[in-house]
């Protein structure tokens, strides 16, 4: 292993699909190498990225670590593309502490038809995994190297299948004829809460960790014959006659009984060198919060000025490596170097020895790097969005072809709710997202120590790029009146649903799951009551829209503006309602036109006429948690308020209809107070 390693790995099994296909076209043997299915790249970044288990239509996979992405890469003569994004990447170097983070597409070619063959070296290394398949139609359980896999047609990735080849069916059912049955994965599996996923250990479940006294390799069966919910099936081995049930490994009896955690991350096919020292927790394939994605996105705004100096220092720096101390003082030949990687043509050398004085610049210590992560807060990403936003545009429209950025000034309607002071139509805008890592069991926003909590997602402690994705689209900016907001938050402050509102949250935070949760302030992880407000104001707005801008519901996001002032940045309060695709869908421009202002007075009016009551009301618009609930929100509940988790950027929590409008028994709506 090199010293960049930090994990226990035999690279001997690396995931290399190109290389498995060039080793076997030596021995002139034939096989069919169709990939085994496909996923669009917004979900392989939010649903199934390196770590998280894909369902396919007969088995499950896994998609591997970075490290095995690269030999995909590798055997092309160009080099992978880049995402131009300086401001996430700069977040992202620091969140993955390396100093030469880039951003990378998935890669993927698209096709001149169905069946050409550009982009087939192309595509997302996986593994089969849990490799643990039961056969349905005998229950035999066991390891991937006893069923036969069958992927005969190229176009039809559905028809991909492990099979039992001599199944002769379950004793005293029907005919004893062997014959080829489905093989599907057995369902259990063992997650500690720092991002490690283990198979489940069936052999030495069954004989209570001890080897089958009749069989060095046990036949074992998995016998399930309910439709309950859990670990509803019984484990038998067939050479021994022992049985046990899975659901003596459920519920706080059932952690005792568990092995514990080896320190196994199997996207990197390495283990903890160190292993692990937590108890493992019983999950299954399919679990919600076995795989937490842990994304960081920004609106990309044009640089400024410095900005395109650090970035073209930084492509200096990574471009030329060690060559840049080592040439230094010959600027000349810096160009040469340069070429057409960067170019620096229209640079005088004046400025091209400032721009090089900065590449030159020694990173920071480990100490520093931890320090700027402690520090850091995720509202630094949005200020420069909102910086630019509120900023005057000469003229009508502003439009700035790098960043992919178009705004187009809007009057306000003269019967616009005057808490509105700001309307924006973003005709065009472009919208990066990275991944940064994922946890399990607990959500990267629920978990108190999170640089150890953050599974990796390379074996090396540096990586050199990590996965991104690009989205274009357009949207609405809206900002409301500062000073209203301001008066308006220091009387909910002081209101009793605030109290409740704080008192819930500090017992949501307690009942986590994280066992270090209890290291973290609560208080910090509390949005202020401006959130609540433009969070719900952007809810109710969502719903509306969507009955006429010809998007639907799920389609629509959110960026909220909502912090108060702080050292370093000025109060906000605003939101953006956007919608984004990895193609032209995302800029028809059915929702800019609901922008112009007899249509945006029209779509505010009725949200919040709607938002005024609730099919279920009395009971949301009266809803408070109090002692011993910990829900985040008040009155609102999915007939009025909430979003699909595609839209809300804080999964429906703080929420609270009180804080737009007077709700019977409430005097704290923002849009009433200048009435």
């Amino acid at each position: 292993m090199s010293n960049e390693t930090r994990f226990v790995y035999d690279i001997a099994h690396a995931v290399d699909p190109l290389g498995d296909l060039e080793q076997e076209a030596e021995k002139a043997a034939k096989h069919n190498r169709a990939k085994v299915g496909s996923a669009r790249p917004s979900s392989l970044l939010y649903t199934y990225g390196p770590g998280a288990i894909m369902d396919l239509p007969q088995f499950t996979i896994m998609p591997t670590g970075l490290d095995d992405w690269d030999r995909i890469w590798r055997r092309r003569d160009s080099a992978p593309l880049q995402i131009h994004a300086p401001r996430l990447r700069d977040v992202v170097r620091m969140m993955l502490r390396s100093p030469d983070v880039q951003l990378r597409p998935y890669p993927w070619q698209p096709k001149k038809h169905s069946r050409s063959p550009e982009g087939n070296d192309l595509g997302v290394p996986s593994r089969i995994f849990p490799q643990w398949l039961r056969c349905t139609g005998c229950d035999m359980l066991g390891l991937l190297a006893q069923f036969d896999y069958r992927n005969t047609h190229p176009y039809r990735t559905d028809l991909a299948v492990f099979e039992h080849a001599k199944c002769t069916g379950r004793a005293g059912v029907g005919t004893r004829k062997a014959m080829r049955r489905t093989a599907i994965p057995a369902r259990y599996l063992l997650a500690c809460p720092d991002g490690h996923l283990d198979e489940f250990p069936y052999d030495l479940w069954v004989h209570r960790g001890q080897p089958c006294s009749k069989a060095e390799l046990p036949a074992l069966k998995m016998v399930d014959r309910t439709a309950g919910k859990g670990a509803s099936a019984v484990i038998q081995c067939a050479s021994c006659d022992m049985r046990r049930p899975m659901n003596e490994a459920q519920g706080e009896a059932g952690k005792a009984k568990l092995p514990q955690c080896r320190g196994r991350h199997p996207h990197l096919d390495a283990f903890e060198p160190k292993g692990c020292p937590n108890a493992t927790r019983l999950m299954l394939v399919g679990a919600s919060n076995l795989w937490f994605p842990a994304t960081q996105s920004i609106i990309v705004m044009p640089d400024s000025p410095e900005e395109k100096a650090n970035d073209l220092a930084d492509r200096i720096r990574t471009t030329l490596g060690d060559k840049l101390a080592k040439y230094r003082a010959n600027l000349e030949l810096i160009r040469d170097l340069l070429d057409e990687r960067v170019d620096v043509t229209r640079i005088s050398d004046q400025d091209l020895e400032q721009v090089l004085q900065a590449a030159s610049a020694p990173t920071d210590s480990p100490e520093e790097q931890e320090q700027k992560l402690r520090d850091w807060d995720p509202v630094d990403l949005l200020v420069p969005e909102w910086r630019h936003l509120v900023r005057d545009i000469f003229g009508s429209r502003a439009e700035e072809p790098k960043s992919g950025l178009t705004l187009a000034t809007r009057e306000r309607g003269k019967d616009l709710r005057p808490e509105i002071t700001r309307v924006l139509a973003v005709e065009r805008l472009r919208k990066v997202n990275a991944l940064v890592g994922f946890t399990r069991i607990d959500d990267m926003d629920r978990v108190g120590d999170l640089p150890r909590r953050l599974a990796p997602l390379t074996r090396t402690p540096r990586p050199a790029w990590t996965v991104a994705t690009e989205d274009r689209g357009e949207g609405i900016f809206l900002q409301l009146d500062e000073k209203a907001v301001a008066a308006w938050e220091k009387r909910v402050l002081d209101a009793d649903v605030w109290k409740s509102h704080r008192e819930a949250h500090r017992r949501n935070f307690e009942r986590r799951f994280s066992e270090t949760a209890g290291q973290v302030d609560s208080e910090s992880r509390l949005k202020p009551p401006r959130y609540w407000l433009v969070h719900t104001f952007a809810h109710i707005l969502i719903r509306e829209l969507a009955l006429t801008c010809g998007y639907s519901a799920a389609s629509l996001s959110e960026r909220l503006y909502a912090w108060p002032a702080a050292e370093g940045r000025d109060p906000s309060a605003g939101l953006l309602i956007c919608t984004t695709a990895s193609d032209s869908d995302g800029t028809l421009g059915g929702l800019v036109q609901l922008s112009e202002p007899s249509r945006l007075q029209r779509v505010v009016d009725s949200a919040l006429r709607k938002a005024a009551r609730c099919s279920s009301d009395p009971i949301c618009s009266k809803r408070t948690p109090q002692t011993p609930e910990d829900f985040l929100h008040g009155a609102a509940c999915h007939c009025c308020v909430m979003a699909s988790e595609t839209s809300c950027e804080r999964a429906n929590r703080f929420l609270d209809r009180r804080f737009l409008l007077d709700l019977p028994g409430s005097s704290l709506g923002f849009f009433q107070v200048h009435e």
